[in-house]
């Protein structure tokens, strides 16, 4: 009954275009008349702890490293690394982007930044330079997914506050993956720009040329060296990793590269606080659901309802797969994670699957769902910036989008892609 009252109420909320954080909160009320537990005080009490927890300080601290490093020229210095050393090749623009998203997506934790940066940045080059529009706008969209992936990622954060997984794991789990991601870009890229025979090449950067933006992206490098580095060694957390990416990207970015100004930095940190109030609230707003999806033991009914492929650790994880995607596709990552990380952990933890590594494809099939329709949150952001039509990009994203699911499916059949270089990183 509960898990039937749970779902109606928010299925009836989204349809009738309620935000997601009343209907999360609709659910929570619901769920608390149904067992006779409704209490303003639990509402608020819930609300303001939730939002109090250390580890999501880490959230408008990333989020900022990512505001500085786009108005603070790291970003640009990146692209302009990536195109001194693959540019030149046919389809080079396409490699700059899949090399460059990878680079930003260890920068900023958000897919939403990585694909404006590199929308803002890289699209009219493309184009100038003989490239399909709607293609080379498939690509990005789909390299900035990468942004949710690779650590830091902001939806491993709030993964781990939503499941109690342990949020470093989560990251160092994250990097290959990506990078498998990234290859199967490169892949698709590939095959696709062999037909591209009237692009406008780049002229090949001479070896002073690209010595000479290495060392000017040097200091842009060295940050998720810093992240990737502190982590493994338990030197920071992933919340002062946060700290220490802030300020030194604010460092580099006002010292070292000096095109941060006062101004520049004023607007940034309006920037950073809507999208940190928009997280936050919504964070806030999933804890009265996932108080009574406890209370309810909503995930024992879910165990009953899937007992007959509870032995089969395999076909469990393809299951809530289909699910998460279906779900990925209507509603934006963040939600999603709020929404379903505390009813599917218990369950696959039940089922003896690594939580850690169930996080990482629960955390890359939200992210495919980001370049889904009818909601795919990234491809509004490359519409709007690029001046693209919703369904030609989608169009353009589609090979990229099966080259990702083709990737998930992989990790799906062969767990060891995901936990022998976790354990790697982790140990």
């Amino acid at each position: 009954m509960a898990l039937s009252v749970f779902v109606g109420v928010l299925m009836a909320a989204i349809l009738i275009g309620a935000p997601i954080a009343y209907a999360l909160i609709l659910c929570g009320v619901a769920l608390m008349w149904l067992l006779g537990l409704f209490d303003g005080q639990i509402i608020a009490q819930n609300i303001i702890n939730s939002a109090g927890s250390f580890p999501l300080l880490a959230i408008p601290l990333f989020i900022i490293a990512g505001e500085v490093m786009n108005s603070g020229g790291l970003s640009k210095r990146i692209i302009k690394l990536a195109i001194t050393l693959v540019g030149h090749l046919r389809g080079g623009l396409g490699y700059v982007t899949i090399f460059a998203g990878v680079l930003l997506s260890s920068l900023s934790g958000s897919a939403l930044a990585d694909a404006a940066s590199l929308t803002a940045l890289l699209l009219p080059m493309m184009v100038l330079a003989g490239y399909n529009r709607d293609r080379s706008g498939g690509l990005i969209a789909s390299v900035s997914v990468l942004g949710s992936i690779i650590p830091p990622s902001i939806g491993f954060v709030v993964l781990g506050v939503a499941s109690g997984l342990s949020i470093t794991k989560l990251f160092l789990a994250g990097i290959a993956p990506g990078l498998m991601i990234a290859a199967a870009l490169v892949v698709a890229w590939w095959l696709m720009s062999r037909r591209n025979t009237d692009v406008e090449l780049s002229p090949k950067a001479s070896g002073k040329e690209r010595l000479k933006a290495l060392v000017d992206s040097f200091w842009a490098l060295m940050l998720p060296v810093i992240i990737v580095v502190g982590l493994r060694f338990g030197v920071v957390t992933p919340t002062e990793a946060g700290a220490v990416a802030s300020v030194y990207a604010l460092l580099v970015s006002s010292c070292i590269y000096r095109e941060l100004s006062l101004k520049s930095l004023n607007d940034l940190l309006l920037r950073a606080g809507k999208t940190t109030a928009a997280v936050m609230f919504l964070v806030a707003a999933a804890s009265i659901p996932a108080w009574m999806i406890t209370i309810a033991d909503i995930p024992g009914q879910i165990i009953d309802l899937i007992q007959p492929v509870m032995d089969n650790p395999r076909l469990l994880i393809v299951v809530l797969m289909l699910l998460i995607l279906v779900i990925s596709m209507v509603m934006d990552l963040t939600p999603t994670v709020l929404l379903l990380a505390p009813i599917l952990v218990p369950v696959v933890t039940a089922a003896n699957i690594d939580p850690i590594y169930f996080g990482v494809l629960f955390m890359i099939n939200c992210s495919i769902g980001l370049i889904t329709p009818p909601v795919g949150t990234v491809l509004n952001v490359v519409c709007g910036i690029g001046r693209m039509r919703y369904e030609a990009l989608l169009k353009g994203t589609f090979p990229f989008l099966i080259a990702e699911v083709i990737v998930l499916f992989l990790l799906v059949i062969f767990p060891e892609l995901v936990t022998v270089p976790a354990q790697w990183f982790g140990h």
